[in-house]
């Protein structure tokens, strides 16, 4: 049974799309076969890390959701030559007129039940990650009752503690099997450890990384995949722990997807 691991913050700015996309490239170099589906459609950009433009987008998540593609036809093959694995983006569309058509009539979310069971069948994946759209809604909501695990990702800052407080009950409400934060963009002069316990002991769950804010990661900005441009980096060591505590974990069942 293939993985489904949702990565979440409750609010926009704490580099959720960069951790989805450095966790799914570390996985996916351990010889995993990954897919990452991009379901922020009000304001996709997981595109840009692995190296693709808007305009080379032929087919999205949006084609798929408005009836004209099959899923697996909006699935691209990334970083071919540089993994062991294989991996697969499912992007969002770039184009105004696709945004502005989800944000006026919406979609059917059962549409995405479909499309997780599809693309983890005939990619043969073992591990599909959603990178959801910040805050709680409806997609939110779907993508953490079918996961097998959800990655949180939070600032050490005080309207994101309050935030990730209302995720982690919600995840727990929906008995996702396992949970992990990630606090994400630490500044220098705060102690690490003495946030690991703060938040492990604020939410009584595990915290899998405490990342420091770092400027490479600034000067990259977003234009690339940090673990492969940075491999020996502490902050790509850290991932690299998140992504095998990932592995490690045992498969729980979900509800069946294919209702």
């Amino acid at each position: 049974m293939a993985k489904i691991i949702s990565v979440h913050s409750f609010r926009g700015g704490t580099g959720k799309s960069n951790t989805t996309a450095n966790i799914a490239t570390l996985l996916a170099a351990e010889g995993k076969r990954v897919g990452v589906v991009d379901t922020d459609v009000q304001s996709p950009g997981l595109h840009v890390i692995f190296g693709l433009k808007g305009a080379e987008l032929t087919t999205t998540l949006n084609d798929y959701l408005g009836g004209k593609v099959a899923i697996a036809q909006t699935a691209h093959r990334v970083l071919e030559d540089q993994l062991t694995g294989q991996l697969y983006l499912i992007p969002s569309s770039m184009r105004t007129d696709e945004i502005v058509h989800v944000l006026r009539e919406g979609y059917d979310i059962r549409l995405l039940t479909t499309a997780f069971r599809e693309l983890i069948e005939e990619l043969n994946l073992d591990i599909l990650l959603i990178d959801t759209h910040p805050g709680l809604n409806e997609e939110t909501l779907f993508a953490l009752a079918i996961s097998t695990a959800v990655v949180i990702v939070m600032r050490p800052d005080q309207q994101d503690y309050e935030g990730t407080a209302v995720t982690v009950e919600v995840a727990r409400s929906l008995e996702v099997p396992q949970m992990m934060i990630i606090v994400n963009k630490v500044p220098g002069d705060l102690d690490p450890a003495q946030i690991h316990d703060q938040v492990q002991q604020t939410y009584q769950c595990p915290v899998g990384a405490v990342l420091p804010h770092s400027d490479a990661m600034m000067q990259l900005a977003s234009s690339a995949v940090f673990a492969l441009q940075f491999p020996d980096d502490p902050i790509t060591r850290d991932l690299r722990r998140v992504a095998d505590q990932l592995l490690a974990a045992p498969e729980m069942a979900r509800q069946d997807t294919s209702q």
